[in-house]
């Protein structure tokens, strides 16, 4: 039996409202769901994104921590988005740039390249692609 593809990635995050604006921009779309889980525990705002998968960004009505994110806690290191090819990989560090996200362009290794940013509570994301 074959291991199942990611479907869907969920992250907490400090604003719920800011987040949706930033990642509305960043995808070029809105979100498909945004409502308050059955329990009443969370509230979930869900993209859907080509290929079928799911990106959602929750709060759990002010129980976060209230800190920063960082890689360097157990747990989530950063989110990689790909793309097929440089010349694409190109095309989002210029999107990036237009939309005011810092990033510090493509960075090349010998297993592929990827553009590395961050999200408004410190996540880390990139847009990778395997090498050429």
């Amino acid at each position: 039996m074959a291991f199942p593809g990611l479907q869907h990635v969920a992250l907490t995050v400090s604003d719920l409202d800011r987040s949706t604006r930033w990642y509305a921009a960043l995808f070029g779309a809105e979100p498909v769901l945004d409502e308050d889980e059955e329990g009443g525990r969370f509230h979930h705002t869900v993209f859907a994104l080509d290929g079928g998968m799911l990106f959602g960004l929750h709060t759990h009505q002010g129980r976060e921590s209230g800190e920063p994110f960082s890689e360097e806690r157990t747990g989530l290191d950063h989110v990689g988005f790909a793309v097929g090819s440089h010349a694409e990989l190109e095309q989002w560090a210029q999107k990036l740039t237009e939309l005011g996200i810092a990033h510090e362009g493509v960075k090349k290794a010998h297993y592929g390249s990827g553009v590395s940013f961050r999200d408004p509570d410190n996540i880390a994301l990139e847009f990778f692609t395997g090498p050429e």
